[in-house]
């Protein structure tokens, strides 16, 4: 289980970071990660709608989700926030494979994050 510091939970950070973080996407799953202040400790949320399948199997992949980020928040325990987002094909995934679109989900989204901003230009665009 994840601690409380760890989790996102307002829907006020969930959209900051889906619509303002950068999007890494996978078969089974679509992560959104976004910098937060260096000393503020990295949180993790998760999206898994209807669509992924009947409660159980909703749960199940909730497990295997939260269990893969509990590792990544062992070696990043500050100064990102991020959202998995499973897919339908998800519910049907194997473990390996779940842990494996996770864990290059995130790489990604590490790699996104790290090159720099380009500022948006200013006037319109035609």
């Amino acid at each position: 289980m994840l601690p409380v510091i760890h989790r996102v939970r307002a829907a006020a950070d969930f959209a900051r970071t889906v619509r303002s973080g950068v999007r890494s996407g996978r078969r089974n799953v679509v992560l959104y990660g976004c910098r937060t202040p260096a000393d503020a400790p990295s949180r993790v949320g998760f999206i898994v709608g209807k669509n992924v399948g009947n409660a159980v199997a909703r749960n199940l992949v909730k497990r295997r989700l939260r269990h893969v980020m509990a590792e990544w928040i062992r070696t990043h325990p500050q100064g990102f926030d991020v959202v998995v987002r499973a897919l339908p094909a998800s519910a049907g995934a194997e473990w390996a494979e779940v842990r494996r679109d996770v864990t290059g989900g995130l790489a990604a989204v590490a790699r996104k994050l790290e090159r720099p901003q380009v500022p948006e230009k200013e006037g319109r665009v035609s």
